[in-house]
């Protein structure tokens, strides 16, 4: 058995240096996640003149619930989404002139329906190339707040950010939401706001956030639960064991709900008050599974679908397609690449049982590509990657920490 300490969750430690900007007093952030990702929002939020004082255990942010310190910034949000999606919603709080751009990768993806919500919130915002996308500017005159609608059919981000931003709403805020993917990852916002002072009301599909403002706290930052999935699915892919301590059945994550698909398969799964284990058992079941709520996890069951003795159908999906790259086509070319029979759909990937031979894989610059196809690679022996460095982005050690848990195993 290996006990694998993963690293913080990113999606934790991005809300949580939101919710510490702009709460009163000053946040102590324990173990949070060290990647390029939030290390580019804690660089935004210093650029925007919030205090953020870094150890590798913890994080100090002094919060301003008034706004940024300085009345102009230009802040570059390198790959991270949700610096490119929160922190244009944290600067309209405040007061002054405020430019986000971000890599060619993050250029592309999009910011719409977080713009347009901001716009019909009356925020003076534009967006100096393709409309809807970075990079842009936001000219700050304080939030009034309201009521809106909003499509979060792409991104659960862009519902997040409104919420996250609605208490320093003069007058609260209410989110009436006509679509919504990921699921799961609003949950976690309002369980964190909940932490840190602010209840949020549901009506049905709306979202009811009060004014008011957020209190300080110490907040210990729980492990990446996508992150564990690639240990996850390598124990059961391996027929070995592997426990992550500090994810168990209290977990905010919903990405944990990944174990339940490696269950299905015929994994052995132990849910604990503070620990999840799985175990291989020497099979891997085909299965037809719905990953809307948990679609950061599809490339890694993608990888190691070939292994199953039936067909793995993966389905609504499409929002994988507008992350760092089209996560669906990136999954069924290099399956393909690798003599895998595979066929797609908008929404969906339909992979066969076979062989994979070892190729090149095109990480496409994504994370998510490059550590799924090396969970693949313990049964596939001579897989390479194409930018292996692309882990940075969450998981800068991913390689030599897995090496470490091959070598543990054994295999």
């Amino acid at each position: 058995m290996s006990v694998v300490a993963v690293p913080g969750s990113k999606s934790v430690t991005a809300r949580a240096l939101f919710l510490a900007a702009a709460a009163e007093g000053t946040t102590v952030l324990r173990r949070p996640l060290l990647s390029d990702d939030t290390d580019g929002f804690a660089e935004g939020l210093t650029r925007l003149g919030y205090r953020v004082e870094r150890d590798p255990r913890a994080w100090r942010i002094t919060g301003r619930p008034s706004g940024p310190a300085v009345p102009e910034a230009d802040v570059y949000c390198r790959d991270a989404a949700t610096a490119a999606r929160f922190l244009p919603a944290l600067a309209a709080a405040g007061h002054g002139t405020y430019r986000f751009d971000a890599s060619a990768q993050m250029r592309r993806r999009p910011v719409a329906p977080l713009t347009t919500a901001l716009r019909s919130l009356g925020v003076d915002l534009t967006h100096e190339e393709a409309e809807g996308h970075l990079p842009l500017t936001v000219v700050a005159d304080g939030l009034k707040g309201g009521a809106i609608d909003l499509d979060a059919g792409l991104s659960s981000q862009f519902l997040t950010a409104l919420l996250l931003a609605g208490p320093l709403m003069a007058e609260g805020l209410r989110i009436h939401v006509t679509d919504l993917v990921s699921a799961p990852y609003v949950e976690i916002t309002l369980a964190m706001m909940r932490r840190f002072g602010v209840e949020v009301a549901r009506e049905g599909a709306t979202f009811v956030v009060p004014p008011g403002g957020y209190r300080a706290v110490d907040y210990p930052v729980e492990p990446d639960a996508s992150t564990a999935s690639y240990f996850f699915a390598a124990a059961a892919l391996s027929g070995r064991t592997a426990t992550v301590p500090g994810l168990g059945a209290d977990a905010l994550q919903g990405d944990l709900r990944f174990v339940d698909v490696l269950r299905r398969m015929g994994a052995d799964v132990e849910i604990g008050p503070d620990a999840t284990t799985v175990t291989g058992t020497g099979r891997l079941n085909g299965l037809t599974v719905n990953m809307r709520d948990i679609s950061d996890t599809m490339p890694t069951l993608a990888a190691i679908a070939p292994f199953a003795d039936g067909p793995v159908r993966i389905e609504d999906v499409y929002n994988t397609r507008v992350k760092e790259c089209d996560r669906l086509e990136a999954c069924a070319e290099n399956l393909r690449r690798q003599g895998v029979t595979v066929t797609t759909g908008r929404d969906w990937i339909e992979i066969e049982p076979g062989t994979p031979a070892p190729v090149e894989i095109a990480c496409h610059g994504d994370h998510r590509i490059a550590m799924s196809f090396a969970v693949a690679g313990l049964r596939t022996p001579g897989t390479t990657f194409d930018e292996p460095g692309c882990v940075k982005k969450t998981f800068p050690d991913f390689h030599s920490f897995f090496a470490s848990v091959r070598a543990d195993w054994g295999v």
